[in-house]
Order: structure tokens, then C-alpha cells, then sequence
């Protein structure tokens, strides 16, 4: 018996102790670097993932857990920083991470009567030919609508919200801070890095002045190579399917429309290419990306395709950058 509460009790830690860490502000804001990489969900992380997103180096759904694309932005803020690139959470990168904002990382919102209102699509099919029988693509319910604007996973949202109902305006919510201030004023390029699966923003020097984690195209439908410009931003933007990209489960030879919509395949962002048929868009389900391959285009969460939006105009520059990722480093 002693046996198995031992056991327990190391399998408990090994997850993080995600049901013992206390989620308020002080208790965030007091984390503490630690050398030893935490295997689930930490406050540590969570803080950390919170101030990378405020400095535009975004860890894609903030969790509170280690993960690829959490490493992906340590990595991408250590360049930019001149520390040494691991994607490891050093003390030398965990320091400059704080002094990069004095904020705190929660912060109270009231609920407000937009945010319950909708208009929500409570039940979304799988299919793409019978989402095209809805006339919106809205988010389910307002604890989809609210964990996406702040930019978490809905599981972190209830975490930090015990027993509130969204029912009714100016009840008080915690959420992370994440605001990213006024876009850079003036941006040379845009990169797409295949092998990283990144998209980092350029300044003239080549500096990067954000960086998103991405899905970018498959073996079977890969994305483009060489340079493209930006031709036009849709926001809010429709999914019109051609018979000729032939996706896996789609059985019509009909061309159909899907509409707008945050969950629309596409989410709330189309950033047109020059390349036919290509761009940099949102996606309905931010959990998966980097994570998951793609259509061939360029797929961001809806709030990093937005912020890129508001960064770009006409025949900004977008560049391909085709190095292979390692051996084993593919998305499952």
C-alpha cells in the first residue's frame, strides 16, 4: 500500500501537480525560474508564455505546459536576445524575459453583454461540404469566444475561472495579459520558415520583430518555395473549395462556399499571396497548430494571423525558407 501511494504521489509531480497549483495573480506573478523542466502544467511556464506572447514571440495557445512551440518561441526570443538558441528556459533567458514588462501577468475583465450575445454556432460538422449549409461559422458558445481573445486553451480559461458562469455583463473574470502594444511601425519582410515551422516578421537588418508558430503545408500538399508578395488582408473572410485541391474526406466534385467566421477553416484572417490559391490565414482549432500539417498554406492561430495583418500591406515581401526539419521533428 505504501508502495502505491509513493507511486502516486511521483506520478502526481511528474504531471506538475496541475491540481494542487494555485492559479491567481500573485500566486503567477511570484513563480520562480526552476532548472528543472517542469513535464506538465507550471506556473513558471504560464508566466513565461504570457510575456513571450506580450513580446510578440508567441508560444501559439498559452497552457501553462512545456511543448514545441513553447520552445520554439524561447528559442526565437533567445536569438533575437543573443543568448544561445536551445529553446530551454535558462535562468540567463528567464531573467530577460522579465525585464521585458513589469505587468502583471493576470489581470481581471468584466464580462460584457457583446461577449454573451454571439451570435454563436453551437454544433459545427467535421465535414467541409456540410459546413457549407451554415450561414455563419461563429464560435460555440462565449468560453470558446473569451479563451481565444486572451489567447488560452479553454481547459486554462475554466482553470482560472472555477465556478463562474457567463451569463450575465460585469461579472469579473481572470485572464492573462496579453496585450502586444502598437505594431511595429515599418516591417522589411516576411519569412516562412518550413523547417522550423515558423513565421518571423524582418525588420531591414533582418532582425525579427515577431515570430508565430505555424502549420505549413504536407508532403502532400506542400507549400510554395522561392518569394511572393502580399496582394490584399481579408478579414472575416469566406472558404471557397475547388473539386481541384482534391483534400482527403471531401467526396463532392462541386465547388461550395463556407461561410464567415472565426471557426470557418480559414478563421478571421486571409492574407492573399501573389501565388494563386495561396496565403496566410487563422484556423478554427489554435491547439493544433504547429502540431499538424496543412493544405499547403500558411496556417497561424486567428489572433497571431490578425496581428500579422495589422503589420502588412500591398507587396510586402513574403519569403519561403525551405530548410528540413530534423529527422523525427515532423508534426504527427
Amino acid at each position: 500500500m505504501i508502495r502505491l501511494l509513493v507511486v502516486a504521489a511521483a506520478f502526481l509531480l511528474a504531471c506538475g501537480g496541475a491540481q494542487a497549483a494555485r492559479l491567481d495573480v500573485t500566486a503567477v506573478d511570484q513563480a520562480q525560474f526552476t532548472s528543472d523542466g517542469p513535464r506538465g502544467f507550471s506556473l513558471a511556464i504560464l508566466k513565461a508564455q504570457i510575456l513571450l506572447d506580450r513580446a510578440r514571440f508567441s508560444p501559439g495557445l498559452i497552457d501553462g505546459r512545456p511543448g514545441e512551440n513553447f520552445a520554439s518561441a524561447v528559442r526565437a526570443f533567445q536569438t533575437a536576445n543573443g543568448f544561445p538558441a536551445d529553446g530551454k528556459l535558462t535562468r540567463e533567458t528567464w531573467d530577460r524575459l522579465l525585464a521585458t514588462s513589469s505587468s502583471p501577468a493576470l489581470v481581471t475583465y468584466e464580462l460584457t453583454r457583446k461577449d454573451l450575445r454571439g451570435p454563436f454556432t453551437k454544433r459545427i460538422p467535421a465535414r467541409l461540404e456540410r459546413m457549407s449549409r451554415l450561414s455563419r461559422l461563429g464560435y460555440r458558445d462565449a468560453a470558446e469566444k473569451l479563451a481565444e481573445r486572451f489567447h488560452i486553451s479553454e481547459q486554462l480559461f475554466r482553470r482560472l475561472n472555477p465556478s463562474i458562469g457567463l451569463t450575465k455583463g460585469g461579472t469579473k473574470l481572470l485572464v492573462p495579459d496579453i496585450g502586444r502594444g502598437d505594431p511595429p511601425a515599418a516591417i522589411a519582410q516576411i519569412e516562412v520558415d518550413k523547417g522550423a515551422r515558423v513565421v518571423r516578421v524582418l525588420d531591414a537588418s533582418g532582425k525579427a520583430l515577431a515570430v508565430y508558430p505555424a502549420s505549413i503545408g504536407s508532403d502532400d500538399k506542400p507549400a510554395p518555395s522561392g518569394q511572393a508578395e502580399v496582394k490584399r488582408v481579408v478579414r472575416n473572410p469566406t472558404y471557397h473549395y475547388k473539386p481541384d485541391f482534391a483534400f482527403k474526406g471531401v467526396n463532392t466534385k462541386r465547388p461550395f462556399t463556407i461561410a464567415a467566421g472565426p471557426n470557418n477553416p480559414v478563421g478571421s484572417i486571409w492574407i492573399d499571396l501573389s501565388i494563386e490559391s495561396y496565403g496566410i490565414h487563422g484556423t478554427p482549432e489554435p491547439g493544433k497548430i504547429g502540431k499538424t500539417f496543412s493544405h499547403g498554406c500558411i496556417r497561424l492561430t486567428n489572433w497571431d494571423a490578425e496581428d500579422l495583418a495589422s503589420m502588412v500591406q500591398k507587396s510586402t515581401k513574403v519569403g519561403f525558407k525551405d530548410e528540413m526539419a530534423a529527422a523525427g521533428d515532423k508534426p504527427k
